[in-house]
């Protein structure tokens, strides 16, 4: 697959060169992160579970024992290193990692990473300047925190949905993954941001991106005809 980014000044070099991610990620959202990051020259370093690796690996796999096409969509220019995070005898290996890289990102199922014992606070005691960045389903604060999300769930509960479709039809599903790997270009975008504050504080920061919340901020001009109208958003079909 081609990189989509191009540089007008090939000499130049990779923009993040010399960037290292920790990538503690899995399925798409994370992923399509730490996959443009990769694209634009940092360091990735995937971090998978020995013997499984990551369960994208295994995902819609039509060969056994091969890595199916929708990880290597989503995995290309990243190194891979087997760790049982929840082993004792990783932590001295999950620390250095850490100490050595200047982004982490998971997106796990709320509060797995705390558990793991690598929460924010954790991590940044370990490395100040680390820019720690989450994706979630939804908003920690708001009502389904504690729920799980793929791509449909967030596209239902973000509004995509709702504005897609036949006029006085059903709602109906976008079909490209706009909840995952739109949540993973919102944290890129925030990933970036943190980089160059970085280089005026010296410190890290922590980024959090709700795929819900993605969803929302690509479905704006919708939510602007209703505020115009009072009436929720209508599905226009092909119709411009």
């Amino acid at each position: 697959m081609s990189n989509p980014i191009h540089s007008s000044n090939a000499s130049s070099g990779p923009a993040l060169a010399g960037i290292r991610v920790l990538d503690l990620s899995q399925f798409e959202a994370g992923t399509s992160c730490t996959q443009m990051l990769a694209w634009l020259g940092a360091e990735v370093i995937k971090v998978e579970p020995p013997g499984r690796g990551e369960q994208g690996r295994s995902a819609t796999r039509d060969v056994p024992g091969v890595d199916s096409y929708y990880f290597l969509m989503l995995n290309a220019n990243k190194r891979s290193i087997t760790l049982n995070l929840k082993h004792p005898e990783s932590k001295p290996v999950m620390e250095s990692l850490i100490r050595a890289s200047d982004v982490m990102i998971e997106n796990f199922a709320p509060g797995a990473v705390e558990r793991l014992g690598y929460d924010y606070t954790t991590v940044s005691m370990i490395n100040p300047k680390i820019i720690y960045a989450q994706i979630k389903g939804f908003g920690p604060d708001g009502p389904y925190g504690d729920f799980l999300a793929f791509d449909m769930i967030a596209q239902a509960a973000g509004g995509s949905m709702s504005i897609t479709g036949e006029p006085n039809g059903p709602p109906i599903k976008p079909g490209p993954s706009i909840g995952d790997t739109g949540a993973g270009l919102h944290s890129a975008i925030g990933i970036l941001s943190a980089v160059i504050q970085r280089q005026r504080t010296g410190m890290g920061q922590r980024i959090e991106v709700a795929m819900q919340d993605a969803i929302t901020n690509f479905c704006r001009v919708g939510w602007a005809r209703q505020l115009m109208t009072g009436r929720a958003a209508e599905r226009f079909g092909n119709a411009s």
